[in-house]
């Protein structure tokens, strides 16, 4: 899998089928190239074979699912209204929970979302500051903060990398006006 830029991005694929919701989210992003807010919904709803009334149900989910990850001040209680809006009613099935619902692709999306949050998976999947790439955080303390630290190659852009080089412009600026 790669990215916008196309650097390979499997290390950031999130486990089993929450890499489904990972995928649906970064049908929308900020390509390092242009960095301009793209939309390619409508080319992930016709690679994914979603159905034509699934369509305007699940592009919704899919930006109010970003704003949880991206971290906005409303995302719980969207997540809760999307829940009765599907009527995703949970079960048990196979010894475990799972969720039945009439809601089509978007009620699969929340029911994978909603198994995550309850393994603690969700909370690792984030979105990158810079790009707003959501990757999912691999690292043993949860701490990652970029979608990748270094380059994939000669003309590759690395988020975090930028982020550090623009932090240590900005303290040598700082510290030059001081003296």
């Amino acid at each position: 899998m790669v990215n916008a830029e196309g650097q390979d991005t499997r290390d950031q694929a999130a486990p089993g089928d929450l890499e489904q919701v990972r995928e649906l989210l970064n049908s929308w992003l900020i390509p390092n190239d242009t960095r301009t807010a793209t939309d390619r919904f409508d080319e992930y709803a016709r690679d994914h074979g979603v159905r034509r009334g699934d369509l305007g149900r699940l592009r919704e989910l899919r930006d109010d699912l970003r704003a949880a990850v991206e971290g906005g001040p409303e995302a719980t209680s969207r997540t809760k209204e999307w829940s009765t809006r599907l009527d995703l009613r949970p079960v048990i099935k196979d010894g475990g929970i799972a969720f039945d619902h009439p809601g089509g692709a978007a009620g699969d999306m929340l029911a994978i979302v909603l198994a995550a949050a309850a393994d603690g998976r969700w909370r690792r999947l984030k979105a990158c500051p810079d790009c707003r790439w959501v990757f999912y955080d691999h690292t043993r303390n949860a701490s990652k903060r970029w979608c990748l630290m270094y380059a994939g190659g000669p003309d590759g852009r690395a988020c975090g990398t930028i982020a550090k080089v623009r932090q240590h412009r900005q303290k040598q600026k700082t510290s030059a006006t001081r003296t």
